[in-house]
């Protein structure tokens, strides 16, 4: 098992550890990931010139090590208005098309789903943003990516509890607004799934799921 240095951050499920200047050890403390999928993902993605972090070949099915990236998440930037929420909508969809340009890596007709793509997974390093966080990633149809946006988006938006953070819901609203401003691949049917997927997640707590209702 790597050995973890300083802890960087955490997350929902997992936390993140300096390695050395280039690169971080992401450990999941739940269980609920897959490193070894994941790295599989982020290389396909990478290989086909999508902005994912590199990374190594994975030791163990928690322990993810991946490049170290410098820079504000979106959602830093936006919540400290280094970011316009129109661009970062906007970006978030130019994100979604580049990647479901990449072809799937079991059927040729399917493309590689992030399904977890909002603005606290993106990276804003010097060179560009990138993506982070695969471990939801599958092969499907566009539309359930798009549709796993627009439902956490909506989820912020609606959110009765703004206390630590009140501009959120707005900056939720905009970005989706945004986001779903020029014609794109969501459809009727990606965004049911991404609602039944949303509330059947188990990382999900159920004042969130809650506001899955809410948001529709």
């Amino acid at each position: 098992m790597p050995v973890a240095g300083r802890l960087l951050g955490s997350g929902r499920t997992a936390d993140v550890y300096e390695i050395d200047e280039d690169w971080v050890l992401r450990r999941d403390r739940e269980g609920w990931g897959d490193a070894v999928a994941e790295a599989a993902v982020m290389a396909h993605v990478r290989a086909h010139g999508y902005p994912a972090p590199a990374v190594r070949p994975p030791v163990s099915r928690v322990d993810l090590i991946m490049e170290r990236l410098d820079g504000p998440t979106m959602l830093q930037a936006l919540t400290a208005g280094a970011l316009d929420a129109g661009e970062a909508g906007e970006m978030l969809a130019r994100l979604l098309r580049a990647l479901h340009a990449v072809p799937g890596r079991v059927s040729d007709g399917a493309r590689v789903l992030h399904l977890d793509l909002h603005p606290d997974n993106v990276v804003l390093a010097p060179d560009g943003p990138r993506v982070i966080d695969w471990t939801n990633a599958e092969d499907g149809d566009p539309g359930l990516d798009w549709g796993t946006s627009a439902v956490i988006l909506a989820q912020v938006a609606v959110s009765a509890e703004p206390v630590a953070a009140p501009a959120l819901p707005p900056l939720a609203r905009a970005t989706l607004t945004a986001l779903l401003a020029d014609p794109s691949d969501l459809t009727e049917e990606g965004l049911a799934q991404a609602l039944r997927r949303r509330a059947a997640n188990p990382t999900v707590s159920p004042q969130e799921t809650e506001l899955l209702r809410a948001g529709r």
